[in-house]
């Protein structure tokens, strides 16, 4: 990957650009579209939200604002958008997709996820509740309303369970990945079924940037910690999601294709030792 324009391929072959701006946190209104539209100026070419984030309106504008100021069309920059889990269900996500299309003012979009999976904790029919909600996914993607569709925060056991029905599996699945979190399991599942494994909080929610290793490689290359784990991602085939509302830092996760990682820098890193920091899908009171 030398550029932000450069893409994964997707099974289907819908190209994804490699680093995503994440949204998350990120409030509605003018926080959001100064954020997104400084992203698009900045050169990012994909721009993640979701409807639990509640600033679907704001990304849309900003995207839309972004796409003018940067001279380009609505091909040229890939939306995501996800299905919250109060809205599982086949009629229940198709009703959600519309709703979210109509807050983000676009007539398609790239890429829609279920958020989290049903999961055995808090439904005994989660493997039927997961199935029905992912043959709504399917008719949306059948019927051109969206270009690919995946899935957030299954683990292997999950999209195990999911693919079992499935007739069109998961193009792509969003899970908490970043330098002392290595979700072996579940990266090589997602590999195993072609699957493009999409890092949210790459940046461990900031607290990776103080770690001394990290501060160290990233002295070594020139650059910042953040950019360090960012690159790191890339390296590891996944697509990072940074997120910032602050312009300065915007630009510069987005300047990670001017180095690359040692495998001497990559073991160090991959030997970082911080664990999960979001929620556990199978613990998640949501």
């Amino acid at each position: 990957m030398n550029s932000l324009t450069d893409t994964y391929t997707l099974a289907g072959g819908v190209e994804i650009p490699c680093v995503g701006f994440g949204t998350w946190q990120t409030p509605d209104g003018d926080v959001a579209i100064e954020s997104v539209r400084t992203a698009i100026e900045a050169g990012y070419r994909h721009i993640d939200t979701a409807s639990i984030y509640k600033n679907e309106t704001g990304v849309g504008e900003g995207v839309r604002q972004g796409l003018a100021a940067a001279g380009l069309a609505r091909e040229d920059v890939f939306v995501t958008s996800k299905l919250w889990n109060t809205e599982r269900g086949y009629d229940s996500a198709l009703a959600a997709f519309d709703a979210t299309r109509e807050r983000l003012g676009l007539d398609y979009l790239d890429l829609y996820l279920i958020h989290w999976p049903a999961a055995a904790h808090q439904h005994e029919n989660w493997r039927e509740l997961n199935a029905d909600t992912w043959r709504a996914f399917e008719k949306l993607h059948a019927d051109g309303r969206v270009r690919a569709i995946g899935i957030s925060n299954f683990k292997p056991s999950h999209l195990q369970a999911l693919l079992e029905n499935a007739k069109v599996a998961p193009m792509v699945n969003q899970v908490e990945f970043h330098p002392g979190f290595l979700q072996e399991e579940t990266r090589e599942a997602c590999a195993k079924a072609g699957i493009l494994l999409e890092a949210w909080s790459p940046l461990g929610q900031g607290k990776l940037l103080g770690d001394p290793t990290m501060v160290e490689v990233a002295k070594r290359h020139g650059a910042t910690p953040a950019q360090v784990a960012i690159r790191w991602c890339l390296q590891h085939g996944a697509l990072p999601l940074p997120k910032s509302a602050t312009p300065e830092r915007i630009v510069s996760n987005a300047n990670v294709f001017g180095f690359e990682l040692t495998g001497e820098d990559m073991a160090a890193i991959d030997a970082l030792e911080i664990g999960r920091i979001g929620g556990d899908p199978d613990s998640v009171p949501f």
